[in-house]
């Protein structure tokens, strides 16, 4: 557990509970990419990605003031905030009855125009590998190798213990070399 000294968002966190803008703002912006990051890969959707991304920070900053005013705070801020994208991932797709992981509909806009036909060949392959991995292991990977995750904010988000996330990642990692 995080003393609030080594928690960077300590501060921040007090501070947006208590109504500062400001303060989340700079959360939000700390956050934003890799959240998005991870919903899109969960989703592959660039709109569909923003909108669920738009409401991670829309439910955090609502529930920011019911945690600190009952007398209760965030250990870890990062892990709750992907836990909260998580949760909205799986009502999407519930709500959406589609199976946990689309095709993007541009798989190129993951790399730059720039990038070359070969880097972009490689990319669609991990994806469409990706696709046919079961929700966990594509999860797994997508904290662990896209966001850089460690073990134990993955362990956190997943509601795992700190082993369990490695053996499940080296899995992950096993079956994703099988595909490819």
């Amino acid at each position: 557990m995080q003393k609030p000294d080594e928690n960077p968002d300590h501060c921040f966190l007090q501070s947006a509970a208590q109504g500062d803008k400001q303060a989340f703002g700079i959360l939000y912006e700390r956050y934003l990419t890799e959240i998005y990051r991870y919903v899109f890969f969960k989703v592959g959707d660039q709109q569909t990605a923003e909108d669920i991304t738009e409401e991670t920070f829309i439910k955090t900053w609502q529930s920011l003031s019911r945690i600190y005013q009952g007398d209760g705070k965030i250990d870890n801020f990062r892990a709750w905030l992907y836990r909260i994208a998580k949760n909205l991932v799986v009502d999407f797709y519930r709500k959406n009855h589609t199976e946990s992981f689309v095709q993007p509909s541009e798989p190129a806009k993951l790399k730059s125009i720039e990038e070359t036909a070969i880097e972009q060949e490689q990319s669609n392959r991990i994806l469409c590998a990706l696709q046919k991995m079961k929700p966990d292991f594509q999860q797994i990977i997508i904290l662990r190798l896209i966001n850089d995750l460690s073990h134990k904010e993955i362990a956190a988000i997943l509601g795992l213990n700190e082993g369990h996330s490695r053996i499940l990642l080296y899995r992950a990692l096993k079956n994703l070399k099988e595909l490819l």
